[in-house]
């Protein structure tokens, strides 16, 4: 399984290390608008594909304790990042937002959420809550409506209520049969959507805004690494070739749908990026259950369940109203 598992990391690797390069190349002008589309198609599947096989990288890893993981991946994150920035020129971005102290306290507590998600992701994926973090991510964009409706002022469409309130009763299911809260996948989703409600109503750019993130982490990593980070792996030097790329590979894994993402964005409509959404926990589902053999409990299919069909409602509906307002 070993084998198997590091073999998998090697495909994730290559085929991560061609979407990245395929972002920094692909021109964004003097392109047909029927060209144009299809590149954001692209970029916005590869970023999903990459979010959704994410954790077969984290399983990798999972005999290094997910603290040790988590300062590599601020620390290569931020690398990554800073090079980006240079190499596509968006430095005065960067610089337009440090001289906004307004903004750099925003970032800094988006930083806190962002943070809190990526470990509590690692976390989750080497102790065998993948199936947590699925339904997590499931959920999000279910959390996403409901901030809007509490922070934004965002009316509820009669089906996306219903959605939610789908959404509900599979939480409650799980409460009560089990006797807990999905905590992991509540925990996963409302800090990612918060991060997402607190990013939206900043008007910074988005590279540069998680480059200031991963910086304002990147102290606190730094220090973490140098004095409580005290095992077999945490001296590189002393580490195998293999493992040290792994290690820096995770700012790739951090980065590379960011930035597929964003180039997505650019070329399509949100709604439109929104329906490749789901292809992540998907791919989460099917790696957990299929792959890595984590029990499927029926109440906690029965959430599964609930979480589907509120989505299919809540897709259907903003397909409807999408079309809608085209006309």
């Amino acid at each position: 399984m070993r084998l198997i598992e590091i073999d998998l990391s090697s495909q994730y690797l290559n085929f991560a290390c061609c979407v990245l390069t395929f972002t920094f190349i692909t021109p964004e002008t003097n392109i047909v608008q029927n060209n144009e589309q299809k590149l954001g198609v692209v970029n916005a599947i590869a970023a999903y594909l990459m979010w959704g096989l994410a954790p077969i990288y984290f399983k990798t890893l999972e005999s290094v304790n997910a603290d040790e993981i988590m300062v590599h991946r601020v620390v290569w994150s931020s690398v990554l990042l800073l090079l980006f920035v240079f190499a596509t020129a968006r430095i005065r971005a960067v610089i337009s937002t440090l001289v906004q102290p307004g903004v750099l306290i925003k970032l800094t507590i988006s930083a806190c959420f962002l943070g809190f998600n990526w470990f509590l992701f690692i976390w989750a994926v080497n102790n065998d809550h993948i199936l947590d973090a699925s339904l997590g991510y499931y959920i999000n964009p279910l959390f996403n409506v409901a901030l809007g409706m509490v922070f934004l002022n965002e009316r509820l469409r009669k089906w996306q209520l219903v959605a939610v309130l789908l959404a509900v009763i599979g939480v409650l299911i799980q409460v009560v049969t089990l006797g807990e809260l999905p905590i992991i996948s509540l925990a996963l989703a409302g800090s990612f959507a918060i991060y997402g409600l607190i990013r939206k109503k900043l008007q910074v750019n988005s590279i540069a805004g998680l480059l200031i993130e991963s910086s304002v982490m990147l102290p606190i990593a730094l220090l973490y690494w140098l004095w409580f980070v005290n095992s077999s792996t945490s001296n590189m030097a002393e580490n195998s070739l293999s493992l040290n790329l792994l290690f820096v590979f995770a700012g790739i894994v951090t980065t590379a749908p960011l930035l597929c993402f964003t180039a997505a964005a650019k070329r399509l409509t949100l709604s439109t990026v929104g329906f490749f959404q789901y292809i992540g926990p998907s791919i989460m589902f099917v790696l957990a259950t299929f792959y890595y053999d984590e029990p499927l409990e029926p109440s906690k299919l029965v959430t599964f369940g609930f979480i589907w069909l509120a989505l299919v409602i809540y897709s259907a509906d903003s397909m409807k109203t999408y079309r809608k307002l085209k006309v």
